[in-house]
């Protein structure tokens, strides 16, 4: 059988065998081959931000329609950039959930198929998972018992991960993510889309403790976060500008509001790595992208000796690698998925790696 130009008949013991991992929670379309000793071969990723951008944010029929115009394209470049051909996929790992439910139907209809096609395991893996597996991917030597915080968009979960694959939730926000918030601080400030990397860039140029934001739950000593009083102050501050009171530059603005919600991340996550005796702290999810966050992370983490895990910047956006190396750590232990596995936009977490997204 072959497709596209690719010969999809059984294994070659001349190519590594690999698993390709898919991802289509959001507005990102992305592939990816990882060896079966762990190793990243290739990672392809076709963003939306310029169909988006308009609106101010995602639109997810719109969305849906880009991962169908990209899904196959990006495969087929991420299989070829990996140096292997179809033959060498011994399974494909897709994102099941949590997540825009068209745009995870693009992905689960495709990954379950081309699983079909090469009589190859499917795997289902969960969104935040896939975020956690990331830690391994430029750090495979990272140590558990550790605490890991998934920090994204949508968004802000704390857990102890007693060894690699299992999971327990220590807090999470009660309200906004830290993702959303920035997003939304940004387009308070009139920044372009996407919000958060935009307020990382203003923020560079401004002084932190012009403008004092309130530090939200960290009073209270507890392992939860919350963000929409903070982003309530911020909507106070710019009215307030607005209306006449004393001009205050915006880079100071975003400086001071950027501060409040890193120093909220970074004391909850090393609150947890005290309380709980672990060593290691692992920050991943697109917030991890932000610099601040990073400089703060990696001086606190020196400090008080813990070690310390941050995906490269790519790593830390929405990937496929990260779900290939999820699905990788659940394929290995025979965690597969069966062909009627379908796509859950509110798939919850589960202890076990696979064990909730797979079946």
């Amino acid at each position: 059988m072959r497709s596209n130009g690719y010969d999809l008949r059984g294994p070659s013991a001349l190519e590594p065998p690999s698993l390709l991992g898919l991802e289509t929670s959001c507005d990102e379309t992305a592939a990816a081959v990882l060896s079966l000793e762990g190793r990243l071969l290739s990672s392809v990723v076709a963003s939306q931000h310029d169909v988006h951008a308009r609106f101010g944010g995602v639109v997810p029929e719109l969305a849906s329609r880009k991962h169908l115009e990209h899904i196959a394209g990006v495969t087929e470049d991420a299989v070829a950039g990996a140096g292997v051909g179809w033959r060498a996929v011994r399974a494909v790992a897709v994102t099941r959930g949590p997540g825009l439910a068209g745009a995870l139907v693009v992905g689960v209809s495709f990954g379950k198929a081309l699983a079909y096609a090469l009589d190859v395991p499917c795997v289902g893996v969960h969104h935040l998972e896939g975020h956690i597996a990331s830690a391994w991917l430029d750090d495979p030597d990272f140590a558990t018992p550790a605490v890991a915080l998934v920090v994204s968009g949508g968004h802000t979960h704390l857990y102890l991960v007693p060894q690699r694959g299992e999971y327990a939730l220590l807090g999470k926000t009660l309200d906004d993510a830290a993702g959303e918030a920035f997003d939304k601080g940004a387009r308070m400030l009139g920044l372009s889309y996407p919000g958060g990397p935009a307020l990382d860039r203003l923020a560079q140029s401004g002084d932190p403790s012009v403008v004092r934001f309130p530090r939200p739950y960290l009073h209270r000593g507890a392992l939860d976060f919350s963000f929409s009083g903070l982003k309530t102050a911020l909507l106070y501050c710019v009215r307030d500008r607005t209306r006449g009171a004393a001009a205050v530059d915006p880079a100071h603005v975003a400086a001071g509001y950027q501060e409040a919600i890193v120093d909220v991340l970074v004391e909850t996550s090393f609150r947890a790595v005290r309380r709980y005796g672990v060593s290691g702290l692992a920050v991943v999810g697109g917030v991890g992208a932000n610099s601040r966050l990073r400089a703060v992370l990696r001086a606190r983490a020196d400090r008080e000796g813990v070690r310390l895990t941050l995906p490269r910047v790519e790593l830390c956006t929405d990937n496929a690698a990260m779900v290939a190396a999820a699905g990788w750590w659940a394929y290995r232990r025979g965690r597969w998925s069966s062909r009627d596995m379908d796509a859950r936009p509110d798939l919850a977490m589960v202890a076990a790696a696979g064990s909730g997204a797979g079946t």
